[in-house]
């Protein structure tokens, strides 16, 4: 038996949460995995996961051995990355996650040049407005519009997301224009249906204090995804925030107008994010340091 082999098999079981989907993310089969854990059990003379037609769960000697199965693999992985990064070309599978627009709009255009500069590379790129565990998915990088919230964690700044809101001429001209952040009220507003706060706009107004002014904002349209957000706004649907650069280009064509200009909208930072290790793998370090390269290139996030 290959320990090591059915140790990571062990723990992709436990952090996906069953036997077939470490196997469909190892291109093995159930039954494959599930010899895997059963030798690992043979080996140890200890049982470590509790299995049921329903859910699949560790014993209690299970859930020591996976972690420190864990920070074994931890430590070999590590090793390997050093010895790696020795060499001029890092190479491996990159799994990153990203929004559907954030990843259309600034990762897919690059990755031909990434790729180009780093052949060895392979790229599996998760586009989605949901939230992704990294380790349960077996994420190296994720790139989020929010701040830190899991200690286990590492985030680093990309670029601060100034939010705009906006609204079509057709939408003003038929329920008027808000000039005041509180006014919104009366207004049909699209929400983001991803954020904790989905029926909360926060405001600063220029030039004052800086005191935070939060408005409960409703509308009869919520919705998970930006640009879907974006097409509602341009049909005259309601009042959005989106990112500045989602919008720049329809507002200097007139197809939307910027509201309220005298009072900001909160950014959001956009960080990538990516599993807290004593090192970093090399693949993963290239391909943020490109990234925020390219993103500081771009005038529009200046």
């Amino acid at each position: 038996m290959d320990q090591l082999s059915a140790m990571k098999a062990f723990v992709r079981v436990v952090q996906t949460g069953s036997f077939s989907a470490a196997a469909r993310e190892q291109h093995s089969t159930q039954a494959t995995m599930s010899k895997k854990v059963a030798a690992l059990e043979s080996l140890l003379g200890a049982k470590l996961l509790t299995r049921s037609s329903r859910e699949l769960s560790m014993t209690e000697v299970g859930a020591v051995y996976y972690e420190n199965c864990v920070a074994i693999i931890a430590e070999l992985d590590e090793a390997e990355s050093q010895v790696r990064s020795q060499q001029s070309s890092p190479k491996g599978i990159l799994r990153v996650a990203a929004p559907v627009v954030f990843g259309c709009r600034f990762i897919a255009p690059i990755l031909g040049d990434f790729l180009k500069r780093y052949p060895e590379i392979k790229v599996d790129l998760m586009l989605s407005d949901k939230h992704v565990d990294l380790v349960a998915d077996g994420v190296d990088v994720a790139i989020r519009a929010k701040q830190l919230e899991d200690s286990s964690l590492v985030a680093r700044h990309l670029f601060d997301n100034p939010l705009v809101t906006v609204a079509s001429p057709q939408y003003l001209n038929r329920f008027g224009e808000p000039k005041v952040p509180l006014e919104l009220k009366a207004h049909n507003c699209i929400v983001y249906s991803m954020l904790k706060s989905v029926n909360i706009w926060h405001f600063e107004q220029a030039g004052a204090s800086g005191d935070d002014i939060a408005v409960p904002v409703s509308g009869n349209c919520r919705c998970d995804n930006g640009e879907a957000i974006l097409k509602l706004a341009l049909d005259g649907l309601g009042i959005a925030q989106l990112p500045s650069w989602m919008v720049d280009e329809y507002i200097e064509q007139g197809k939307l107008k910027i509201i309220m200009s005298n009072y900001l909208s909160s950014p959001l930072p956009f960080n990538a994010i990516y599993p807290q290790s004593r090192y970093v793998p090399l693949k993963v370090r290239c391909f943020i340091d490109y990234l925020k390269q390219c993103l500081a290139e771009d005038v529009s996030y200046h």
